[in-house]
């Protein structure tokens, strides 16, 4: 079959087409014919050798697909051959088949276009289990959303404000910050004009933000300190501006504020399956009712990988970018 490989090591890596093998399905796995993948930052990483996939993952990069079940490996008794379902992958997204265990599927959600729903899986599972596992976000709190206009930052706007809080998300530029008000955001602080902190304050009487969702790491963390409330929980899953910072455990200890960070590709996949099944529960009607949808900012075959992916490094994209085989 068909799949986008990585030619190169580190910096100088390069996508291309190539043909692979495809591995059979063990026990409780299947097999998926691939509508679209999701393109990822975790890709940027893993391109540049600084992401390596899982023992057993392909080597070829991809976290998400959309697609219809192919065949079933043994042991598979709630998918069926023809079923349209996406899916939370280790890796190897970017191919015309993947292999996948059936617990991180979930079916595709009534009145979505199959080719768009490859936006979801990686973005949605990301966003439930980090703002209500890990942030424990309730009801008429405030949630800031650092990024609103990436893949997660787009679905974590409209989950956020599904959930009933009441959300603050950050954007470049005035056409960025007006998608994020579509999208539900109830403030959008436009960060090249403005200091995120005061903003946040300003918006919320001095209080400050319940729950940080922080796609930038290091060089944000005493921002995002300072803009929790109190008993606040700062959330990190992306380290765009690097892997360290300063921490004034003072006013931590002052706002009895955590500061957690997770992962989800290093995830077991007992895991995974439970934040999958979560979010069938949970998500899947919010996205059948039209309160969360996917967000694509384009569509490219397998051919333009490398022109997918520089829409991400250069922050023209806004939420996702698909590739289709």
């Amino acid at each position: 079959m068909r799949a986008v490989t990585i030619s190169g090591d580190g910096p100088s890596g390069k996508l291309t087409t190539s043909q692979v093998e495809l591995r059979e399905p063990g026990d409780g796995e299947i097999v998926v014919d691939v509508a679209a993948a999701g393109v990822n930052r975790a890709d940027l990483l893993q391109r540049a050798g600084l992401y390596p996939p899982p023992p057993g993952a392909p080597a070829w990069p991809g976290l998400e697909i959309s697609g219809t079940v192919n065949r079933l490996g043994p042991g598979v008794s709630d998918r069926r051959v023809g079923d349209e379902v996406v899916a939370l992958l280790d890796g190897g997204g970017y191919a015309e088949q993947v292999v996948v265990r059936a617990g991180q599927t979930l079916p595709l959600p009534e009145g979505v276009d199959l080719v768009d729903a490859a936006a979801l899986p990686e973005a949605v599972c990301t966003a439930w289990t980090n703002l209500v596992d890990t942030g424990h976000l309730r009801a008429g709190e405030t949630l800031l959303v650092l990024g609103g206009s990436g893949g997660v930052g787009s679905v974590a706007i409209q989950l956020g404000r599904a959930l009933g809080a009441r959300v603050v998300a950050t954007a470049g530029g005035p056409d960025r910050t007006a998608r994020c008000r579509e999208l539900g955001a109830d403030v959008v602080v436009d960060h090249r004009r403005e200091d995120v902190v005061d903003a946040v304050r300003g918006a919320t009487d001095g209080r400050g933000a319940d729950v940080v969702l922080d796609v930038l790491g290091g060089g944000a963390l005493g921002d995002n300190v300072r803009a929790l409330a109190p008993g606040g929980r700062l959330v990190v899953i992306g380290l765009q501006q690097g892997r360290t910072g300063e921490l004034d455990l003072a006013r931590l200890m002052a706002k009895r504020a955590v500061v957690t960070g997770t992962l989800l590709r290093s995830r077991t996949p007992e895991e995974k399956a439970e934040i999958v099944a979560a979010v069938t529960e949970h998500v899947w009607p919010l996205v059948e009712r039209g309160l969360i949808r996917p967000v694509v900012h384009a569509r490219l075959p397998f051919d333009e990988a490398e022109s997918a992916l520089g829409m991400l490094e250069s922050g023209e994209a806004f939420g996702k970018v698909l590739l289709l085989p």
